[in-house]
């Protein structure tokens, strides 16, 4: 067995990971990565959501063929989950978004790029599969038709507009973990670096060695500012005006599927089917945004009741095959994971990434022979119960 193989052998489900990565980033990295809100109560919110509900499995069920095989806008997927968009990946794991866009070609599941990576785009859209792109709307028209314009040139299919993002969140917890956007070169980041050699050399090291310092790639049409700088700083002044008047922008510049990311309230749902939208994906943002908001889990009833036969996605806080059979049976027609991924990259690349998608792909399979069931949609709320 080689090296490789027997660390990820200690990797047996999407906990692991996080306890993997934490072990792998340095503080400020993993920081970043694991940051919620606040007090953090978004992110105990998502998870405790899925105690809400509780499974009736049906016995005597011929489950000798489980398939995981779903349909979305179009285009049909191994199983019913993906990896959600994920900024600056390519500092926890070397070319982090190329190793996602790969493991995730292979398994014939989506990755959807995140607008605040450090790769560009157009190397990744090259990677078969890869036609899910997630931006950050710039605060002026022009600037939005460019950006529009670049990613329908790099030949994504999809794109997600996040809508939850109008100013930053609070950044106390990141600056309590030493990290800033851009990141700021101080001796104590240093020192964090050192303590973590695997990602020094294997990440950090190699990525300058053969990159140089990255850029944040895709936030506009054009380049924009090193993710390391002692002196430059991130605008997110731009954002505060944005209504669904842009929206309605990019849905009459936007030719291909369309898909708001951030959707809470139903009304909100309603609103965005109105202005043209292919789909929504009810998300919190992991808990990074406000705190105290609503698990999107919570969330999915009342939306799919105000938009009907619509397509409904889901993120934030799932972390088992159970979290996603739960989702699936409230009417979600898809599940997203994010940081479980950014962590499987960090902890073994690209392998790390098929490892944990493998993971995932058999507890569905195991806890729908569970449950009785064999295909994706014969999850309903006939399975469900209320817990109290």
């Amino acid at each position: 067995m080689t090296a490789q193989r027997r660390r990820l052998s200690r990797i047996r489900n999407f906990m692991d990971l996080e306890r993997a990565g934490k072990r792998h980033l340095p503080r400020p990295i993993y920081g970043y990565v694991a940051n919620a809100a606040e007090e953090g109560k978004s992110l105990a919110a998502n998870r405790a959501a899925f105690d809400d509900y509780c499974f009736v499995p049906r016995a005597l069920i011929d489950v000798s063929k489980v398939s995981l095989v779903t349909e979305l806008l179009g285009a049909r997927y191994a199983a019913p989950f993906g990896i959600a968009p994920m900024g600056i990946s390519a500092l926890s794991a070397y070319r982090g978004d190329l190793a996602l866009a790969r493991a995730a070609s292979k398994a014939s599941i989506p990755m959807i790029m995140s607008g605040s990576s450090l790769i560009p785009m157009e190397e990744v859209a090259a990677i078969d599969g890869s036609d899910w792109f997630q931006a950050y709307l710039p605060g002026d028209r022009p600037g939005i038709e460019a950006l529009i314009e670049r990613i329908e040139r790099a030949g994504f299919r999809n794109l997600v507009i996040t809508v939850d993002y109008a100013v930053p969140p609070n950044s106390d917890n990141n600056r309590r973990s030493g990290f800033s956007s851009p990141i700021r070169p101080s001796l104590r980041l240093a020192l964090d670096g050192l303590v973590r050699p695997r990602w020094l050399y294997g990440t950090f090291y190699k990525t300058l060695r053969h990159h140089g310092i990255p850029h944040f790639e895709n936030n506009y049409a054009t380049r924009g500012i090193p993710v390391i700088s002692r002196h430059v700083n991130r605008d997110f002044s731009g954002r505060t005006h944005l209504d669904w008047e842009y929206l309605a922008l990019v849905r009459e510049a936007w030719s291909g599927n369309l898909v708001v990311k951030g959707i809470l309230h139903p009304e909100d749902a309603k609103r965005a089917k109105d202005h043209g939208a292919d789909a929504i994906i009810v998300s919190n943002h992991g808990g990074r945004q406000l705190d105290g908001a609503i698990a999107p889990l919570r969330a999915l009833p009342e939306v799919i009741a105000a938009v009907g036969d619509f397509p409904v996605m889901i993120d934030s806080g799932f972390r088992r095959g159970t979290d996603v059979l739960k989702a699936l049976a409230l009417g979600a027609r898809f599940v997203f994971f994010g940081r479980p991924f950014n962590y499987a990259a960090a902890y073994a690349g690209e392998a790390g990434v098929s490892h944990a998608i493998r993971l995932m792909h058999e507890e569905i399979a195991r806890d729908m022979a569970l449950l009785g069931i064999t295909q994706v949609d014969q999850m309903d709320m006939t399975r469900l119960r209320q817990s109290r």
